[in-house]
């Protein structure tokens, strides 16, 4: 008799909202197939209120590319919420890639974290209980009301820049910012970034940037004509 396999995917109901367990030892193209077919062969299952979908990879770290598939097969059941991807020991679930800026559209709800090696475009909110870190600079198109670490390996000349700039807490290199009721208003409104001056995080507008970060206005004029 031939060996029966286990599943590579494993589903499992908890007080948090689904447990997605992806079988480490498979093909992740594989696993891939399998998820896809049971989200879109089993309707009725899946049917009901918003649930916090938790992604446990084992010992496997995947690619950005993977992880937009990943994301993307979950996106045709609009209730299932991808709320975490995370590894058995606890390593950064995304391989490491040479940065350069990646561009995100979407909204960051409460509970999720977005991260990315390089600079950051996210075409979209980031809401209060949200989070977005990353190595290098973050750019927010929308509002900026949860939490964004910018420079998260040490990058002190990293800025924070939104739209809407009102964060429930900033963070660039190691330096946290003030509280939020500790903003002026006046500082928060428009389009402002964030930066790090005298190992304190300030707020400035937009239009003083290659003033206060001429490397920035260096940077993007390299990728002109």
């Amino acid at each position: 008799m031939g060996k029966v396999l286990k599943p590579g995917v494993t589903i499992k109901g908890t007080k948090d909202g689904l447990l997605f367990l992806l079988d480490e030892s498979r093909p992740f193209s594989k696993i891939l197939d399998e998820l896809k077919y049971k989200l879109e062969n089993s309707s009725n299952i899946w049917d009901g209120p918003d649930t916090r979908v938790h992604i446990k990879l084992g010992t496997r770290q995947i690619t950005r590319d993977d992880e937009k598939e990943l994301r993307r097969l979950f996106a045709v059941r609009k209730n299932l919420i991808i709320y975490s991807i995370d590894t058995a020991d606890g390593k950064p679930y995304l391989i490491e890639e040479d940065g350069g800026i990646q561009l995100l559209v979407g909204t960051v709800r409460s509970g999720q974290v977005l991260e990315h090696r390089g600079d950051l475009l996210l075409l979209g909110d980031v809401n209060p209980g949200g989070c977005v870190r990353s190595t290098g600079n973050i750019y927010v198109l929308g509002s900026l009301r949860g939490l964004a670490h910018a420079g998260g390996e040490g990058d002190e000349w990293a800025i924070i820049a939104a739209s809407t700039l009102k964060p429930t807490q900033l963070r660039i290199a190691n330096v946290v910012s003030r509280p939020p009721d500790e903003w002026d208003e006046g500082e928060t409104t428009g389009m402002n970034f964030a930066y790090l001056v005298n190992g304190q995080i300030a707020v400035d507008k937009m239009h003083h940037l290659s003033r206060i970060r001429p490397d920035l206005e260096w940077k993007e004029n390299r990728f002109k004509g």
